[in-house]
């Protein structure tokens, strides 16, 4: 059963204006639905406050405050706040609807994104956030869940709910509110938050981008948290290697320990990110050096602009540390740079034979990177050609799949559409079909609890009613296979079942008449129809003696027959006068009806003997009684 068919609040009316339609995510203090303003007649997101936390003042004090933080924002990267008030007991806050997912649902699909991907999200949050500082705004939750992806392509910061004002930065008794992955070490060792906070959280979260991957992890909350307040974050490029070193210093930037080592608010870091998005993407203002770093004619210039980036880590770190980026003078005041035209001069030949071999080396040699195509659905044998061609070694793994074929590719490690080195290691998964699982009994028990017992299948939503007269309404007869044939002991993962479930016994119409006896049947999920007549003792004519199957078993939706009474058999008394009695008595039997003579005569008479004529019978001739009653004959004597 879905969630939304069992959460009360699904088509709820709220305040007499928003129409409650699904739940779309739940948290620890609230739950969020997709709802309709019927005034204004447009979808809207609505934030209800959990009800076991509507009596205490600090959660809901907390709530209205994210209302009035989001709501003093208007800027195209932050979740607009459109109301917020309280219907009887419950406390709602009304947002911008948008269709899509959260960036933690993207880095669950994708693992790791590119240098590119990363920028460009991380523009959006840092816009927003920017705005947010600059209204005195510290969000003191920035993680993955509350950045929104719309299908339109809008990027946008959610959840204010520990937004406070940068003034009220003093120590509380909650200072570890928020997500443990993400909180600052100031905040984890004195609960205290500013916008450099939310600065330290956005480069936790860029190195979860760059690498698919937080930099601290524990079983613990506080093992995780005693990593914030103690280490350094180390470099993106030390679990990427792809990760280009502008983006490394910036992640290092916003990590310091020290909260005055990071950038002072997200205006500053955002204009930090678009020099380094300049200088990936080789949009940077030309200098001297560059002018001179000249690629040599045998690469195409698209290559040469993207392979600068790429350097040996010598010559990296080298021009690194003199660049306006590095975290020592991002984080001090820059000094001017001194040199002579001689060192120049021997810098630019290094860069320039550096640039060379890294345009070799990644270009077309083994450092080169090459996009894993998708080979899901293809055999084994296709698959290793296509991955062999483009440089690749392949390994053989297997898996069990409910949506690819047996012996099918599956699909690959890394992913398809992932760029990988050439001549670095690729796995195919070929798949098994779908895993086979133990079938539980589930004869007799309530259609739900068999349900619950067949999670792991796929359970038709609407099952087969049948009738019975042993097995109680609701309770399953029988589970039938994709084929319709009862399950056996095992059955693959992920597929189809159909519960029969009982619909108690066949309503009893006997004694109805026949319009009433349809209605009854009707009503239970039967079509009758007058069938047969027979003659009944007990059965008025006309009336309903028993309803007739058309098969074995019966099911709702089934047509049946009525047995229709002609009432009792009678026959009239036949007409015997005349005749003897041997004559009568064979004229009686033969119209079905058992004949004795009567005895009580004067002594002497001969009424045994059966040429006797009769005098009379008993009942009257033509007298209707049941075929098969008896007929008493009266001889004269």
């Amino acid at each position: 059963m879905s969630t939304s068919q069992t959460d009360p609040m699904i088509g709820r009316l709220i305040d007499g204006r928003y129409q409650v339609r699904s739940r779309i995510a739940r948290g620890g203090m609230a739950t969020v639905y997709l709802a309709t303003d019927l005034r204004l007649e447009r979808r809207v997101a609505i934030k209800i406050m959990h009800g076991h936390l509507a009596d205490d003042s600090t959660f809901r004090n907390r709530f209205v405050q994210e209302a009035r933080s989001a709501a003093r924002l208007a800027h195209p990267n932050v979740v607009n706040v459109f109301d917020q008030g309280q219907d009887s007991d419950m406390a709602y806050l009304v947002m911008e609807y948008l269709p899509g997912i959260t960036l933690r649902d993207l880095l669950k699909d994708y693992g790791k994104l590119t240098p590119e991907q990363t920028i460009d999200i991380m523009e959006a949050v840092l816009g927003g956030l920017a705005a947010a500082h600059k209204a005195g705004i510290v969000h003191r939750d920035l993680k993955p869940e509350n950045v929104l992806l719309a299908d339109d392509g809008r990027i946008k910061i959610g959840d204010f709910g520990l937004a406070r004002a940068a003034s009220a930065n003093t120590a509380t008794g909650q200072a570890l509110l928020g997500t443990i992955a993400y909180l600052s070490p100031e905040l984890v060792t004195r609960g205290i938050a500013d916008a450099r906070s939310d600065i330290y959280a956005l480069g936790i979260m860029l190195y979860e981008m760059l690498t698919g991957e937080q930099p601290f992890l524990g079983e613990q909350p506080m093992q995780i948290a005693y990593q914030h307040a103690n280490d350094a974050v180390p470099t993106p490029s030390s679990k990427n290697p792809t990760v280009p070193a502008e983006l490394d210093e910036l992640v290092l930037w916003a990590t310091a320990k020290d909260p005055d080592h990071r950038p002072h608010d997200a205006r500053v870091m955002l204009d930090r990110l678009i020099d380094v998005e300049k200088a990936i993407r080789g949009e940077s203002e030309p200098s001297g050096i560059q002018r001179t770093m000249v690629m040599p004619p045998a690469y195409s210039p698209g290559l040469a602009d993207a392979e600068t980036q790429i350097l040996n880590p010598a010559v990296r770190q080298q021009v690194a540390a003199s660049a306006p980026g590095s975290v020592a003078v991002l984080t001090k005041s820059a000094g001017k740079r001194r040199g002579k035209g001689w060192w120049l001069f021997l810098l630019v030949i290094l860069l320039a034979g550096a640039a060379g071999g890294a345009g070799w080396y990644f270009g077309a040699g083994p450092g080169s990177m090459v996009v894993i195509p998708k080979v899901a659905t293809m055999t084994p044998a296709a698959a290793t050609t296509t991955l062999t061609k483009l440089g690749f070694t392949v390994k053989l793994g297997s898996e069990y799949s409910t949506t690819v074929a047996k012996d099918l590719v599956s699909g690959t490690a890394p992913v398809a559409g992932r760029a990988a080195a050439k001549g670095s290691a690729v796995t195919i998964v070929v798949s098994l079909g779908p895993q086979s699982l133990p079938v539980a009994n589930v004869v007799g028990q309530p259609e739900a609890a068999a349900r619950a017992a067949f999670a792991r299948f796929t359970v038709a939503g609407k099952s087969i009613q049948q009738f019975s007269s042993t097995a109680a309404k609701g309770t399953v007869l029988q589970a039938l296979d994709a084929s319709g044939k009862p399950l056996g002991a095992q059955y693959p993962d992920k597929a189809g079942i159909t519960l029969v479930v009982s619909a108690g016994p066949i309503p009893d119409v006997a004694g109805k008449s026949v319009a009433s006896a349809t209605a009854i049947l009707k009503a239970a999920g039967l079509a009758a129809a007058p069938g047969q007549q027979d003659f009944s003792d007990t059965i008025a004519s006309g009336l309903v003696i028993k309803v007739i199957p058309a098969g074995d078993p019966v099911r709702v939706g089934d047509s049946v027959t009525l047995n229709i009474s002609r009432g009792p058999d009678l026959v009239p008394v036949t007409d015997v006068s005349g005749k003897t009695i041997s004559a009568a008595q064979a004229a009686l039997q033969a119209a079905g009806f058992k004949v004795t003579v009567d005895t009580n005569v004067p002594q002497g008479a001969l009424w045994s003997n059966p040429a006797l004529p009769i005098k009379s019978v008993e009942p009257a001739v033509g007298t209707p009684i049941k075929r098969g009653s008896t007929v008493i004959i009266h001889a004269q004597y």
